[in-house]
């Protein structure tokens, strides 16, 4: 076994823990969120306990969504988001198995576009 390898990661993974692994899930996430969007959140956090992962994203929308909310509503903006987020899903998905090591079982994405604040969750195996 290589030096700093964990008996239960295997190769081609990135496996932190603690702190590290949140941070690195969060510059993950959000990548990916730039990359599509052309830019990120204003603010992201990263929360993992157990078989649970959230990350948490503050000032999410684009000045394109802002004004189509402000202009046709919210729910116009919330379905373009949910329909994005699910696109993402593969994508988010894999950055998170790359990065904890386990495989992701459920994944839940949702938007609150008045406070312009989303949400990733992703449940994991069993493995501890």
């Amino acid at each position: 076994m290589a030096e700093g390898e964990r008996p239960e990661q295997t190769a081609g993974t990135d496996v932190q823990s603690g702190g590290e692994l949140n941070a690195a899930i969060t510059s993950a996430i959000v990548g990916i969120h730039h990359r599509y969007l052309g830019r990120g959140p204003t603010s992201a956090s990263t929360f993992h306990h157990e078989n649970v992962v959230v990350t948490i994203m503050h000032g999410v929308l684009t000045l394109a969504e802002e004004t189509l909310a402000q202009g046709a509503g919210e729910k116009s903006v919330a379905s373009m988001r949910q329909a994005f987020q699910g696109l993402m899903e593969d994508e988010f998905t894999k950055a998170v198995e790359r990065l904890t090591g386990r495989r992701v079982l459920d994944f839940v994405s949702g938007t609150n576009v008045c406070a312009g604040v989303a949400c990733e969750v992703f449940v994991l195996d069993s493995r501890l």
